[in-house]
């Protein structure tokens, strides 16, 4: 549970931030009382629930702690798109004697504009996250690809985070859409929950179901270390899923090798010393002569030591390409790459954006993505 001073903190700069849109936008719009009142009726409920909404999955009363996760991350979507929005609106009041524009009268236009831009894009970026993921197909090229391997495709699916407002009828659905790509081998790259085994074990019971030639891969993400990651490594296992955890597996599969290595999320030793990601720990004692070497790895960031390893392909996630406007201008402060393929001296890194999508229900410029790779030769 966090402390009551960041409590109080985040409280503090939600109200100033809902207090400022307030200010800067109902009485702009003198002419529209009834948008007046229901933008001051949304501010002053939305105060309180975004952090409430955060808080839920503290509360163990059930479907309460749901639908007020629902609530609030809904909120936060609706939040965060106003405040850009007006931020906006702030620099092209500012810009209109320079246009040649009078700001005064474009000020009620402007204020309107911020709640239908608002509006509209909490509509569509629900409805984006909401629906199932597509399938975007990527090549790979490997030099010295042997031919047993030409071709061989693993399904990623990251990112998917069951908790509070993702069900198992959602991962159920991804789960089905995957079976059909009938991939080789399938790879799931962390943060597959939001909460705890007891609470969410109904919800996570369709990877059971996952089908592919050489099985399904899991590694855990930072999220699985929010929720107890030992508790969700053996459920996982349960299911019939093989966890790597600085270790690896090496896959025949006619007549070429394949090592499928996965690491400990980037930041696990946070949480437990031994569980520090290294993927060259992930190598130990594999094989010298290996046709390609993959890595499982939920942080971009962990392509750096990768590389040095001798990897030949790192698959991650993460990231989430942003999951919408702004963040994905911020992703790269921490992280290497936002999403797609890039390469690193002689290691491919491909970031997914992810297979659901984490807090507000929204989606807006970075799709979510079931990926499938394919290995050809270069």
């Amino acid at each position: 549970m966090p402390s009551r001073f960041a409590i109080s903190v985040v409280l503090f700069l939600l109200g100033v931030l809902h207090a400022y849109i307030g200010w800067r936008l109902i009485p702009a719009l003198p002419g529209l009382p009834a948008a007046q009142w229901l933008l001051g009726i949304w501010l002053l409920f939305s105060l309180p629930l975004i952090p409430g909404g955060l808080l839920s999955r503290f509360i163990k009363r059930q479907p309460f702690a749901d639908r007020l996760a629902w609530a609030g991350m809904l909120a936060m979507g609706v939040f965060s798109s106003l405040l850009i929005a007006t931020l906006v609106r702030e620099l092209f009041l500012l810009a209109a004697p320079w246009l040649g524009l009078n700001g005064a009268e474009w000020s009620s236009w402007s204020a309107l504009a911020v709640l239908l831009v608002a509006a509209l894009a909490t509509v569509v970026g629900f409805f984006n996250a909401r629906r199932l993921a597509a399938v975007i197909d990527i090549d790979i090229p490997i030099s010295g690809l042997p031919a047993g391997l030409h071709g061989f495709t693993i399904a990623q699916i990251s990112d998917i985070h069951v908790g509070p407002t993702i069900k198992r009828g959602y991962l159920d659905s991804i789960v089905n859409k995957v079976n059909t790509l009938k991939p080789d081998l399938i790879a799931i790259t962390g943060d597959l929950v939001d909460g705890s085994v007891e609470e969410l074990a109904p919800h996570t019971a369709p990877l059971a179901n996952l089908r592919s030639r050489h099985g399904a891969y899991f590694v855990t993400g930072n999220h699985e270390y929010y929720s107890n990651a030992s508790e969700w490594v053996a459920e996982v296992r349960r299911l019939g899923l093989t966890v790597l955890m600085n270790e690896h597996v090496v896959v025949n599969h006619q007549g070429a090798s394949l090592l499928v290595a996965g690491v400990t999320d980037y930041s696990a030793h946070h949480f437990d010393e031994a569980e520090r990601s290294d993927p060259h720990a992930a190598l130990a004692g594999g094989p010298s002569e290996v046709a390609v070497k993959l890595l499982l790895a939920h942080q971009p960031r962990s392509a750096a030591a990768a590389a040095d390893a001798g990897f030949d392909l790192q698959l991650s996630g993460h990231t989430h390409g942003g999951q919408f406007f702004p963040w994905n201008l911020f992703v790269p402060l921490q992280q290497p790459y936002t999403a797609g393929l890039n390469r690193l001296r002689n290691l491919w890194v491909y970031t997914s954006r992810g297979t659901g999508y984490w807090g507000p229900p929204k989606r807006l410029l970075a799709p979510s993505e079931i990926t499938r790779l394919r290995l050809v030769p270069l």
